[in-house]
């Protein structure tokens, strides 16, 4: 039997205010992505119960009935492991959720009321959000896209400072000695391969975040697979061996150099490509996740390290404002924020030295998305809370302290210092006036997670969806 008219129409309405949001959640390892993607899918979850949201009006004003997880459309990708990271949290001590160690995605669908009422809009709409987690070791190969094998190899010669040299010294001894012209080794390409994934794995631990490939620091199914086998030459240059672009092109398909070079383009086409293709060309929104902390902790070679790999990795996505045809044939990500993590390792009155810190660590490719006209926010947040702001006083002086535990077990109430307003120099490596400590979770008794600036970041990522 045919509807009435009335309900036929209401059905449509209801339907055209379906909406679906696919958000990226982008970041280096160690930069805070699963804590984030729990804390989003945690706030949602608890939105107009127990969740602490004031800077998203469609949560402060009521509208936003809350979130239930849905079955993901592709079947053949892990379920993002939500529920263990809250059980981690839960712990006694708590405990931060496991990292990355491969592909999981998340379907939410969030219930609202529309802000605006009429005839022609429903009392209840939904938004359909797909959220994506990836390790970001895979995520450092997407700036691979830009290079060959000579040029990447001369880019690889040109980032070596003096420590991290020294992380890769018996691999660049090594290696220094081959000659690009000679006959390729299997075994020798492996041992070499080998100790050069070492290296990477030491420099990680040191603190360095351009790491490349990133599947040698996480293969995942690739263990032990040729493709994985390869490394850059740092000795390209015109002055050894006759090594001029030209020359290398033109050496015998078994040669030292025509081999790696093999490799790395099986290694761009088939891992690195597919995972641009399946992961990144769709997205709608993204966030951008850096721990400017643990850069400033480590030390101005690996500050400058983390701002080149971000600024290559800034370049590596496709900005722009959507219309209908680029929705259709050219996707783009037309919303972006940029957050500075962990927020609750230091005081609230470093907050805004660590926005502005931030902003000047990615101010070439600010200044490129504000041209595209792409709409950016710059912001700190800490999405799981670790500590408590404290005051302490001295001599009648009151000063600024965190409370928390330590990752060994220790309370402490600690001034971490200051952060620099702007891109450190050379005098302020020189003093040394800074420690930013790692925190636990701090326990807590409610559903709903404790967190610095959440609702901001969820306003700015689908704050527009919600009205």
């Amino acid at each position: 039997m045919r509807q009435p008219l009335s309900r036929e129409l209401s059905n449509l309405l209801e339907r055209g205010r379906d909406r679906q949001l696919r958000l990226a959640v982008t970041g280096l390892s160690q930069a805070g992505k699963t804590a984030f993607l729990t804390s989003l899918v945690n706030q949602l979850r608890h939105a107009g119960v127990e969740a602490r949201l004031d800077l998203l009006p469609a949560a402060r004003e009521g509208r936003l009935l809350g979130a239930q997880r849905l079955n993901q459309p592709d079947m053949g990708v892990p379920r993002f492991p939500y529920d263990p990271g809250m059980v981690a949290l839960r712990d006694t001590p708590p405990r931060w959720p496991e990292p990355t160690r491969g592909i999981s995605e998340l379907r939410l669908q969030l219930r609202y009321r529309p802000a605006r009422s009429g005839w022609l809009t429903p009392e209840i709409a939904h938004l359909t959000l797909d959220l994506f987690d990836y390790p970001g070791e895979w995520l450092l190969d997407l700036p691979l896209l830009q290079h060959d094998f000579y040029s990447w190899s001369q880019a690889q010669a040109l980032h070596e400072g003096e420590q991290r040299r020294g992380l890769f010294s018996e691999w660049l001894a090594a290696v220094e000695q081959l000659d690009p012209a000679g006959e390729a080794d299997e075994a020798q390409l492996a041992a070499l391969a080998e100790e050069y994934a070492q290296g990477l794995r030491r420099a990680k631990k040191a603190g360095f975040s351009d790491l490349q490939p990133g599947r040698f620091l996480l293969p995942g199914e690739l263990e032990g697979a040729p493709v994985l086998q390869f490394f850059p030459l740092p000795q390209l240059d015109a002055s050894q061996h006759n090594t001029s672009r030209e020359t290398l092109e033109a050496l015998p398909a078994n040669s030292l150099y025509a081999t790696l070079a093999a490799r790395f383009r099986y290694y761009q086409q088939q891992v690195v490509k597919p995972f641009y293709r399946d992961h990144f060309r769709r997205f709608d929104r993204q966030i951008v996740l850096v721990d400017v902390l643990g850069a400033l902790n480590a030390g101005p070679e690996r500050f400058e390290d983390l701002s080149r790999a971000l600024r290559q990795l800034m370049h590596s996505f496709d900005y722009g404002q959507r219309s209908l045809l680029t929705r259709l044939f050219a996707p783009k990500i037309d919303r972006l924020a940029i957050a500075a993590t962990k927020a609750d390792h230091v005081t609230p009155d470093q907050h805004g030295h660590l926005v502005q810190l931030l902003e000047a660590l990615l101010a070439e490719p600010l200044k490129d998305l504000r041209f595209a006209n792409v709409p950016v926010k710059a912001l700190s947040l800490a999405a799981i809370r670790a500590t408590e702001a404290r005051e302490v006083v001295h001599e009648g002086k009151r000063s600024p302290a965190l409370r928390g535990t330590t990752l060994e077990g220790e309370e402490v109430l600690v001034y971490p210092g200051d952060v620099p307003a702007r891109l450190p120099a050379a005098e302020f490596w020189q003093q040394q006036g800074f420690d930013f400590p790692g925190f636990r979770p701090m326990p807590t008794s409610s559903e709903a997670l404790d967190h610095i600036r959440m609702d901001a970041a969820i306003d700015w990522l689908i704050g527009d969806k919600l009205t």
